[in-house]
C-alpha cells in the first residue's frame, strides 16, 4: 500500500460521505457535499500524479484508479438526477454513465484480446473529465433552480458531448479489432 493508492481509497470512502452530507436538512449540505465531491476529484489528479513522480504504479493502483471515477461520477449523478427531478439533467448523466459501462467494457476486451494500448485515453478524455467534474461540483453545490445550477447543468450538456464525442474515437480505434475483415482466400 503506497500513497497513490490510499488517496484512492480515500476517493471510494468520500463517497458515502458526500451523499449523507448532501441529504441532510442544513443550508451548508449542498456545499460541503460539493467541496467532499471537489476534494475526491482533487485526488484523483494527485494520485496519478504521486504514482508517476515516485514511480508507485502498481496493478492494484491502475485497476482501482478507474473504478474509483466511475463510482463517484455515478453515484454523484445519481444523487443529482433524485436531487433535481430533471429529464433535463438527465439526459447527458445517462450518457455519461452510459458510455462509462461501453468503454469499461470495451478496454476490458480490447485488453483481453491484446489491443488495450488501441484504446489509451485520449487528451479529449482529460477535457471530457475536467468539464465533467466541475458541473458535477456545481450541481452539487447549488440546488435546483439557481442560476449557478443552471450553469453547471449546461456544462453538464459540454462534457455529455464531450463523452460521446470521446466514445466514438474510442469506438473508432477499437473498429479493426471489433470487427476484423475476412480474408480472402
Amino acid at each position: 500500500m503506497n500513497l497513490p493508492n490510499i488517496l484512492t481509497l480515500s476517493r471510494i470512502l468520500m463517497i458515502p460521505v458526500f451523499v449523507i452530507i448532501y441529504y441532510l436538512p442544513a443550508e451548508w449540505s449542498y456545499l460541503v457535499s460539493a467541496g467532499i465531491f471537489g476534494l475526491a476529484a482533487g485526488t484523483d489528479w494527485l494520485d496519478g500524479y504521486l504514482a508517476r513522480k515516485l514511480d508507485q504504479s502498481t496493478p492494484f493502483g491502475a485497476f482501482l484508479d478507474p473504478v474509483a471515477d466511475k463510482l463517484m461520477v455515478a453515484v454523484a449523478l445519481t444523487v443529482l438526477i433524485e436531487s433535481h427531478a430533471s429529464f433535463i439533467l438527465t439526459i447527458p448523466a445517462t450518457v455519461i454513465i452510459g458510455r462509462e459501462i461501453v468503454i469499461s467494457a470495451l478496454r476490458e476486451w480490447m485488453a483481453e484480446i491484446g489491443s488495450r494500448g488501441s484504446v489509451a485515453v485520449s487528451y479529449i478524455g482529460k477535457i471530457k473529465t475536467t468539464a465533467q467534474m466541475v458541473s458535477i461540483i456545481m450541481l452539487l453545490a447549488f440546488p435546483p433552480g439557481v442560476l449557478w445550477a443552471h450553469v453547471g447543468t449546461v456544462l453538464l450538456y459540454v462534457a455529455a458531448v464531450l463523452t460521446f464525442w470521446s466514445m466514438i474515437l474510442y469506438l473508432k480505434a477499437a473498429w479493426p479489432d471489433l470487427f476484423p475483415e475476412k480474408e480472402a482466400g
